[in-house]
């Protein structure tokens, strides 16, 4: 049976396929082939997305209002312990509020402020990144002395002082946060832009009269995106651990809030007595930020030619 044109190309004289002449796959197609060899990646995109629904739709999951305390139930254990109530599946705390319900909405919380702190520090990463990658000099020095000076307190005590001169909220936690991480997004972009800026593509974009503005945002920034992306996924389980460690400490989110760090925070001494209203919360925690860190490392895998399989 000869063979498809479409497909190969041959040498009639000799009968020796040349080379493949299909169309190539779309670049999404791509990705998600390399980023399905991941099953861990697939399946933790699975559970974030879960979470966003849930986070979305809380109205609709939870089955009591977060903030209503049933006082004749107080510190009920799990509906699977004795004494518990399948009415509180994961039990109450110690006011008697459902924790299912309190995690539930504790969900908006936290990705509420993985997704805030990304979405500005990544906005003033480029901004600062792609600018000092390009007009260097003073400029360039002046962004990369600032950014070693933000790096170089541990990240949990510069939150700390922020939120202390600023005060505690869940709005000044995402101020703090955004300023703590804001440097691996700037050095990251400026390092990438820079090796970038100096590619033919971006010469010739110069000689056919295309202004700085456009070679920066629209012929240099497109193509720094696949580590950038790569490193917003990872920034968003660590800005949730960091607000949940303020609210822990009683700097984030205040009480009556249901978020998740605050949760534990006010349930740490019940630790001994009542381990469900510290055991939920933490998990909670646990499982988003390790989902959120294996779709990164798929991410990267999927993004980074060099690590992807043949």
């Amino acid at each position: 049976m000869p063979a498809d044109p479409a497909v190969v190309s041959a040498a009639p004289e000799t009968g020796i396929v040349l080379a493949p002449s299909g169309t190539p796959p779309h670049p999404l197609r791509a990705f998600w082939k390399h980023f399905a060899e991941n099953r861990g990646a697939v399946a933790s995109l699975g559970v974030v997305v879960a979470l966003i629904v849930v986070a979305v739709l809380a109205p609709v999951f939870a089955p009591h209002d977060p903030y209503e305390q049933f006082r004749q139930f107080v510190l009920t254990p799990p509906a699977w312990v004795e004494g518990g109530s399948w009415d509180f599946v994961l039990g109450t705390d110690e006011v008697g509020r459902d924790i299912l319900s309190r995690l539930i909405y504790g969900a908006r919380y936290s990705l509420f402020i993985g997704f805030s702190v990304v979405a500005v520090s990544l906005v003033l990463g480029i901004v600062l990144g792609v600018t000092a990658a390009f007009f260097g000099g003073f400029y360039e020095i002046m962004v990369e002395r600032l950014m070693d000076l933000i790096m170089s307190v541990p990240s949990l005590v510069l939150c700390i002082v922020i939120v202390a001169i600023i005060g505690p909220s869940l709005t000044n936690t995402i101020i703090a946060v955004t300023i703590v991480y804001l440097p691996r997004y700037v050095r990251l972009i400026r390092a990438t832009a820079k090796a970038e800026k100096i590619k033919p593509y971006v010469t010739a974009a110069r000689v056919i009269g295309a202004s700085r503005f456009r070679v920066m945002f629209v012929t240099v920034l497109p193509n720094c995106l696949a580590p950038i992306l790569v490193q917003a996924a990872l920034g968003v389980s660590d800005a949730i651990l960091e607000a949940a460690a303020l609210g822990f400490l009683g700097l984030g989110a205040q009480p009556p809030t249901p978020e998740w760090g605050s949760m534990l925070a006010s349930a740490r001494e019940f630790i001994l007595r009542a381990w469900w209203v510290v055991t939920f919360p933490g998990l909670a925690i646990l499982i988003t930020v390790l989902a959120i860190n294996l779709l990164g490392d798929g991410l990267r895998d999927a993004l980074d030619p060099k690590l992807k399989r043949s």
